[in-house]
C-alpha cells in the first residue's frame, strides 16, 4: 500500500494508504463537531485523542458497527462538499486491517480478490476428492446404506477424518493467533488492558448483545433510510448458531474419546440436538446477513470487500445445508455423497476463516476491551454508565 499524508492544523501525518489518510480527515472533522458522540463507541473514543496513527485508525474502524446512524445524521456527508462518510471509510479501513495483519500476508491478496471463486473451488475440490477416493475403492460404500454407529466412519476412518480437518483447524487457529498478535500490537493497547477484569466483562457485555449495532437505539440504516433492528437478530442467530454447532462437535469428540460413542448419534442425544438448533440458527442468520447486505444502501458500502464478505456468510450457510441435509439423510444412500459435501465445506470454512470477515468479530471485541479500559481510565467508571 502506498504512504499517503494528511494535513491538519500545519502538520503533516503519513499513513500506511489512503484510507487510512481518509479516515484520519473524517476523524479530525467529526472531532470538531461532535454531533454524533451518543450514537456508538467510535465517537467518543475519538474524542479522547487529537492525532490519529495508523493504529489509532484501524482500532476505531474496528470499534464501527457499520449501523450507518452517523452517515444519516452527519450534516457534512454527501454532496457536502466535506464529504464525511464514516461507514464507508472505516469500512474500507477494517477491510485493509484484515489484510495488514493476516498470517502468511501473501494469502491474504488471492483470498481477497477472489475470496468467493477459491472458497467454493476448495470445498467442492475436497468433496470431489473425498467421494472419489471412497467411490474408487469401493462404489457400493459411497451409495449403500449405512446406519448404526461408526456409520460414517465406513465411508472414512475417524483417524484420517479427525487428522484433515485437526490440520486445517490447528492451521486457522495459528494464522488467526498471528493476526491478534499483530493487530493488539499495532492498537497500542495501554497496559494492563487484557489483564482487568473490568475491561474483559466489559466488552463481552458489549459484544454478547451487540450493543453499538442500534444506531444510539433507533436501529440500523437501509437504502430507504428506515432504521430497523434485524441486523442485529442474524448477527445473534449467526453467531450464536456456530456456537452450538462448535459445541456439538466438542460434545461429539468428548464422547467417541472419552465414552468410546460413535457417531452418528440418535436425534434426542445431545450432539444432534445442539447441532440442530445451531444449524437452523446458520441458515436463518447468514440468509437474514445476505439479504440485509443488499439492502443496504450503497453509498456506506465498501464494494472492493463485498465478495470476501459474501464467500463467508455463504460457506456458513452451505456449511448448515449441507449439515442438516446429512442428519435427515444419514440412514438413505445419499449419506456417502452428502457426508463427502459436508466435510469439504467443512474444510474450506477452515482454510478461509483467516482471511475471511470471521476475524472482525475477535478485532471487535478487542477493540470494546481497550475501549472499557479508556472509558475507565478517564472517567472512573465504565461506559455503560455514561452513554
Amino acid at each position: 500500500m502506498l504512504a499517503t499524508e494528511t494535513r491538519t492544523a500545519g502538520t503533516v501525518a503519513v499513513h500506511a494508504s489512503p484510507a487510512l489518510a481518509e479516515a484520519d480527515r473524517l476523524m479530525t472533522v467529526c472531532n470538531s463537531c461532535r454531533y454524533c458522540e451518543g450514537l456508538c463507541a467510535v465517537f467518543p473514543a475519538m474524542e479522547m485523542r487529537r492525532s490519529f496513527a495508523d493504529g489509532d485508525l484501524n482500532y476505531l474502524a474496528n470499534l464501527c458497527h457499520a449501523c450507518g446512524a452517523c452517515y444519516y445524521d452527519c450534516q457534512f456527508s454527501p454532496p457536502h462538499e466535506f464529504d464525511v462518510n464514516v461507514p464507508k471509510v472505516m469500512a474500507k479501513v477494517r477491510a485493509e486491517s484484515y489484510a495488514r495483519y493476516a498470517w502468511p500476508g501473501f494469502l491474504s491478496g488471492a483470498f481477497e480478490r477472489n475470496g468467493l471463486v477459491i472458497a467454493l473451488a476448495a470445498a467442492f475440490g475436497v468433496a470431489g476428492f473425498i467421494g472419489g477416493f471412497i467411490a474408487w475403492h469401493d462404489p457400493a460404500v459411497l451409495f449403500g446404506t449405512h446406519t448404526g454407529p461408526g456409520a460414517f466412519y465406513r465411508l472414512m476412518p475417524h483417524n484420517a477424518m479427525a487428522l484433515l480437518f485437526g490440520v486445517a483447524f490447528l492451521y486457522a487457529i495459528l494464522a488467526i493467533g498471528f493476526g491478534v498478535r499483530k493487530f493488539w500490537r499495532d492498537i497500542g493497547a495501554p497496559p494492563g488492558t487484557r489483564s482487568d477484569p473490568k475491561n474483559i466483562l466489559q466488552a463481552i457485555r458489549d459484544a454478547g448483545r451487540l450493543r453499538y449495532l442500534d444506531g444510539g437505539g433507533a436501529g440500523c440504516m437501509n437504502e430507504d433510510e428506515t432504521p430497523e433492528d434485524r441486523r442485529r437478530l442474524y448477527h445473534h442467530l449467526t453467531f450464536y448458531g456456530f456456537m452450538l454447532c462448535f459445541a456439538s462437535t466438542s460434545v461429539a469428540t468428548l464422547y467417541h474419546y472419552l465414552l468410546g460413542r460413535e457417531a452418528p448419534y440418535p436425534w434426542w442425544d445431545l450432539p444432534v440436538v445442539l447441532g440442530t438448533v445451531g444449524g437452523i440458527g446458520l441458515v436463518i442468520g447468514p440468509v437474514g446477513l445476505l439479504k440485509a447486505k443488499w439492502r443496504r444502501d450503497p453509498m456506506m458500502l465498501d464494494e472492493t470487500r463485498y465478495g470476501m464478505d459474501v464467500a463467508f456468510i455463504l460457506m456458513l450457510l452451505l456449511t448448515s445445508v449441507t449439515g442438516l441435509a446429512l442428519l435427515v439423510l444419514r440412514a438413505t444412500p445419499a449419506m456417502g455423497t452428502l457426508l463427502a459435501v459436508h466435510l469439504g465445506v467443512v474444510f474450506a470454512l477452515f482454510l478461509t476463516l483467516p482471511y475471511s470477515k470471521f476475524v472482525h468479530g475477535i478485532y471487535r471485541y478487542l477493540a470494546l476491551v481497550r475501549y472499557a479500559r479508556e472509558r475507565f481510565h478517564h472517567f472512573g467508571e465504565p461506559e455503560a454508565k455514561l452513554v
